[in-house]
């Protein structure tokens, strides 16, 4: 049995007559009839009662035709998803992101992309840095926005840089920092530090290493914390200073104090990562278009 001889069938019962049938479906009316009695043979069940005025269903054939046209329906379906997913337009898309740093660029990225795509289910996946690496490597996630991977070679990932981001000091109302214009590493490195902790952020502990090592300073590492939201309770309380780049002030507001960091050539680098031998699906390409196009536009 075939898909034809079940579309044969349809056309046959929905218009109760092989001549109809056999134009609609330009085939010749001996060889549909014959087909048709095929499959009425192959399933040992007569479908229609043929007269010289045309046909008509038996109960077997009414529930037989329904079966098929939802079957075929499905078959439809199916063919038109699959070509949709093929160009990008249908199926999930699994994201991971780092919150911070590419606050600037994942919502709108994210508004642009399904407004073009509305058939794309993202997914997204708020993870450490080392969870999205792992997440890539794994296939669990297509692609991740998040600060440049270090710990892993060139021949792991393949990294796309959108954006580049200064880094300041972040710190309470009231802090003596705050009458400086710009704050130079010796002072900073003199003051007790906030930072991410070391087994979920190691990235972070490297970049804190990489600003502070021109200078062969090492920062004071007073707290380790686990998320945003606690950092910025952390220097708020005055319980030390927070080195970061532009996009954590959008989600501190206004509760901390900025300041720039004088003569500071390290940047946080941010951009999409992917596995080397990771395969992208075509939404996930378009995906990447939508970053490009909001980076672009900043």
């Amino acid at each position: 049995m075939e898909l034809r001889h079940l579309r044969y069938c349809v056309a046959v019962g929905e218009a109760l007559s092989f001549t109809r049938a056999a134009t609609a479906l330009r085939v010749a009316q001996p060889a549909l009839s014959r087909q048709v009695q095929d499959l009425e043979d192959e399933i040992g069940v007569d479908l229609l009662v043929r007269s010289p005025r045309g046909v008509t269903l038996t109960a077997e054939g009414k529930l037989f035709l329904d079966e098929c046209c939802e079957l075929l329906r499905r078959v439809d379906e199916a063919v038109s998803r699959t070509r949709a997913s093929a160009r990008g337009e249908y199926g999930a898309l699994h994201v991971g992101y780092a919150p911070s740093p590419t606050l600037e660029l994942l919502p709108p990225a994210l508004a642009d992309f399904q407004k073009a795509v509305p058939d794309i289910r993202v997914i997204l996946h708020d993870l450490a840095a080392n969870e999205l690496c792992a997440g890539l490597l794994d296939g669990t996630l297509e692609l991740a926005v998040m600060v440049r991977p270090a710990e892993y070679s060139d021949g792991t990932f393949e990294f796309e840089e959108l954006r580049r981001y200064p880094f300041c000091v972040a710190i309470a109302s009231g802090h003596p920092f705050e009458r400086l214009k710009a704050v130079p590493l010796e002072k900073i490195a003199s003051e007790p530090i906030v930072a991410f902790n070391r087994r979920d952020y190691s990235e972070h502990f490297r970049i804190l290493n990489e600003i502070f090592s021109p200078k062969k300073l090492k920062p004071r590492i007073k707290v380790e914390v686990d998320g945003a939201s606690s950092l910025i309770t952390e220097v708020e309380a005055g319980r030390g200073v927070a080195l970061v780049s532009k996009p954590f002030q959008r989600v501190a507001g206004k509760r901390l104090i900025y300041r720039p960091v004088m003569n500071c050539a390290v940047v946080h680098s941010v951009g999409i990562a992917r596995a080397v031998k990771g395969d992208l699906i075509p939404a996930g390409n378009k995906f990447c278009q939508s970053l490009r196009k909001v980076a672009a536009g900043l």
